[in-house]
């Protein structure tokens, strides 16, 4: 009698694909539980963080507009985490966007562009409270610089979010 040699050439194929299928479901489980992790982080409470810096609206979108990549560097950091900023400039209207948050944009009158700054649900009472032609001074963490773009011939305005009233006047 001869032996069967499908039957002792399927025993190393199954133990190779049982390993490779239970290799897959600890990776499956590892990555879902980082995931997990990660979507649980605590948010960074941005007026609980002290101030990187101050700035003018100005200044600050001359900055990215003279040389966006150094000022890249100096704002918004390598891990994607924006500097804490207050910026200070004329209201120049309060907007609310698709999330019922409201929006203020700084400007002054020496500068192309502006600051959109993009308040929370907590701190959307302290934009309403602004008006349009007062100078204020406002908290939040930058997200993208000033930039002009060619093909429409518009400026680009830096961008804040989680933003927070410091001072009105």
């Amino acid at each position: 009698m001869t032996p069967n040699t499908t039957s002792t050439n399927s025993r190393p194929r199954r133990r190779i694909l049982r390993k490779a299928l239970l290799l897959l479901v600890i990776i499956a489980i590892a990555g879902g539980a980082y995931a997990f992790y990660l979507f649980n982080l605590p948010h960074r409470d941005v007026q609980a963080t002290s101030t990187d810096a101050q700035v003018e609206v100005s200044a600050l979108v001359q900055e990215f507009l003279t040389d966006a990549s150094t000022a890249n560097a100096k704002y918004l950091g390598e891990e994607g985490e924006g500097k804490v900023l207050e910026v200070h400039g004329l209201v120049r209207g309060v907007e609310t966007d698709l999330n019922g948050q409201a929006v203020v944009l700084l400007e002054s009158s020496d500068a192309p562009a502006g600051v959109r700054c993009s308040f929370t649900t907590t701190t959307n009472a302290q934009a309403a409270a602004l008006i349009a032609g007062e100078a204020a001074t406002i908290k939040g963490v930058i997200r993208a610089g000033a930039s002009y773009d060619p093909d429409l011939e518009l400026y680009e305005h830096v961008v804040l979010e989680k933003c927070a009233v410091v001072q009105s006047h």
